[in-house]
């Protein structure tokens, strides 16, 4: 089915181009409007095609005909715990063991695959285009656009994103030793000399921002509530490991095979600004089985 936006023209648009409104009063990139320049009758006003020159009257009904996606990935059909979706915009529980996009020589089935199916069930052909990244073995909530508009509205590239960023995202983290109150982390990551993947905090690395909050520890593990400033890779997992408390289970940047078969990382809440709608929207997830069990067990208090 032709996937389409629909926006209706305020009275402070009343004349405008339609170029102006859309880039003015959508947030929409020039990138984006000339795509729909592209496509037949890509741009309709009460169902009459217009030039993105032709002016607009408050209260029309504009709808915009998106392209086909071009769709790079094997759809797979997974169990998928979905949280939130509308048209533009899907958010995901994912859990831990599950790659979100393929790698060379890794045949395993993705998060990818399974959004891809999804979409597909619903007959729609829609890319995976993920707005939060999480690692292999980490866990919980996250979000993807729909439609190339939405991932321009969403990214923190967008200049008419303002101060605050678009996406915010608060992790629970598990690290190894007694750690209290809070504190940041301001030290730069870079890739490891030698190394494809592993990174180290070093100088020249690109600059990153940590900031955590001790909830409950035993003195032998503590739980964290963590929030990223910035989206580095590994972030969480190298600047704790940096400071000395490395995740319990992450045997990339610690040792620990006793707690966790993996690095105690899930992602519980999620909040972004609606790119249609501009209202924000707030998800949380509950701590996954073996993070919950492990600090159960411990009596830790369970959030």
């Amino acid at each position: 089915m032709q996937e389409e936006l629909v926006f209706t023209v305020p009275e402070e648009y009343d004349g405008a181009a339609v170029q102006s409104f859309l880039r003015r009063g959508c947030g929409m990139s020039s990138r984006m409007l000339a795509r729909f320049r592209r496509v037949e009758k890509g741009i309709l006003a009460d169902g009459v095609p217009l030039r993105t020159i032709d002016p607009l009257r408050a209260g029309q009904r504009l709808v915009l005909r998106l392209p086909e996606d071009a769709i790079h990935v094997e759809p797979v059909a997974l169990p998928l715990s979905v949280i939130y979706e509308d048209d533009s915009v899907l958010v995901v529980d994912k859990p831990p063991y599950l790659a979100v996009h393929p790698s060379a020589g890794k045949p395993d089935p993705t998060l990818a695959a399974a959004v891809v199916a999804h979409y597909q069930k619903q007959g729609r052909t829609l890319a995976f285009r993920p707005l939060n990244r999480l690692d292999r073995n980490t866990s919980g909530l996250l979000l993807a656009a729909k439609n190339a508009h939405a991932a321009f509205a969403l990214s923190p590239q967008n200049p008419h994103a303002g101060e605050h960023p678009r996406v915010r995202k608060e992790y629970l983290a598990i690290v190894l030793g007694a750690l209290e109150g809070e504190g940041v982390i301001d030290q730069p990551i870079r890739v490891r000399e030698g190394s494809c993947i592993t990174r180290e905090v070093g100088e020249g690395g690109k600059p990153s921002l940590t900031r955590w909050r001790a909830l409950a520890g035993d003195g032998e593990l503590t739980l964290l509530r963590v929030v990223i400033d910035t989206g580095r890779t590994h972030q969480i997992r190298v600047h704790m490991a940096w400071l000395g408390y490395p995740l319990a289970g992450d045997t990339m940047y610690g040792s620990d095979q006793l707690y966790l078969p993996r690095q105690g990382l899930h992602c519980a809440l999620l909040e972004f600004c609606h790119p249609m709608t501009g209202e924000m929207v707030r998800l949380t997830s509950g701590l996954p089985s073996d993070m919950r069990d492990l600090l159960s067990g411990r009596g830790f208090p369970l959030l």
